[in-house]
């Protein structure tokens, strides 16, 4: 199952449930975002082809990150672009939380083993504004 999670024309977000893979290559993601996410599910003996990637100019303008959720539970806080919040939702053990665009904020709800994949190279604090978080209190949680 896939949930986006949008502000107006805005994609903010794609959350993929863990469930089967169908047979294939499927990509959670469309072909003008910067972060590329895919699923593949194959049988014994398919061949992948030997291949090398071509070297091709991107502009990125915005960093994109991807959460592999391996344990654990989380509540991620989504906000539009102007850093007003939206809404929450909780992501847990064989998810995948792709962040597009928007602001996003954090609460671990049960201990924690995740994978973070984003686009480098790391500049460190400068990559991102901090704003204040939603109070728990005001937390809209959908399902």
């Amino acid at each position: 199952m896939i949930t986006k999670i949008t502000s107006g024309s805005d994609l903010l977000a794609i959350i993929v449930a863990n469930v089967p893979i169908e047979m294939g290559v499927h990509f959670y993601t469309p072909d003008e975002l910067s972060q590329q996410v895919a699923a593949m599910r194959h049988p014994p003996g398919r061949r992948i082809d030997a291949h090398i990637h071509n070297p091709i100019p991107r502009q990125i303008k915005y960093t994109q990150e991807v959460l592999i959720i391996r344990s654990g539970r989380l509540r991620v806080d989504f906000y539009d672009k102007s850093r007003t919040y939206l809404e929450s939702r909780v992501v847990g053990a064989g998810d995948i939380l792709i962040l597009v665009d928007g602001g996003h904020g954090f609460k671990v709800l049960e201990e924690l083993d995740m994978i973070e994949v984003k686009q480098g190279p790391h500049v460190g604090e400068s990559d991102k504004t901090r704003f204040e978080a939603v109070a728990d209190e005001m937390v809209v949680l959908r399902v």
